[in-house]
């Protein structure tokens, strides 16, 4: 038996951890995705690479109907992250205790099941088993992902210039989950 979505129709998404198997359908879907929202905003000349950096703690992958829906990543500080530093100041704590949320997107046709707030709700259950508190960052132009994570209870931290390359600046807003 198959329940519903949080509308009352169809199925609801399952999350899952996400296997090998999964990577090509996760490229399938960030393509999708990078075409319809521009996400990410450069796109990685090797997705699959770019799904599972070195720092990769963990992921998940959502399905809808038995077809990957939806990714997202948890993984440790790495080079460039701002939001790490900012909580590690803000709290007191050392960079060791931070989790990065990060690589979430949800097939276009696939919206509306709650898919982004449930990868979010693993990735920070995750976190926190771990020991390790959650922090994020995303485009400032990204303002339906901000609106998801606020409706979700994160909290602002700034909104900072991060230069990706010598010719890009990006404005990146720093989240943290609640404590």
């Amino acid at each position: 038996m198959k329940s519903e979505n949080e509308s009352g129709e169809g199925p609801t998404p399952s999350v899952r951890y996400r296997a090998d198997h999964d990577l090509d359908d996760c490229v399938r879907v960030l393509a999708e995705v990078h075409a319809l929202d521009g996400y990410p905003v450069n796109w990685p000349d090797h997705p699959g690479a770019w799904l599972t950096p070195d720092s990769l703690i963990a992921s998940w992958v959502a399905e809808l109907d038995g077809r990957v829906a939806g990714h997202i990543g948890l993984s440790r500080s790495g080079a460039g992250d701002v939001a790490p530093g900012l909580w590690s100041a803000r709290a007191g704590v050392g960079i060791d205790a931070i989790a990065v949320v990060n690589r979430l997107f949800v097939a276009p046709s696939a919206r509306g099941h709650r898919i982004g707030a449930s990868l979010v709700e693993q990735a920070v259950a995750e976190a926190r088993e771990r020991g390790l508190h959650p922090v994020l960052d995303v485009v400032a132009s990204d303002t339906a992902a901000a609106a998801l994570y606020e409706r979700l209870g994160w909290r602002l931290l700034d909104t900072v210039e991060q230069q990706w390359s010598p010719q890009q600046t990006v404005t990146v807003r720093c989240y943290a989950a609640a404590t």
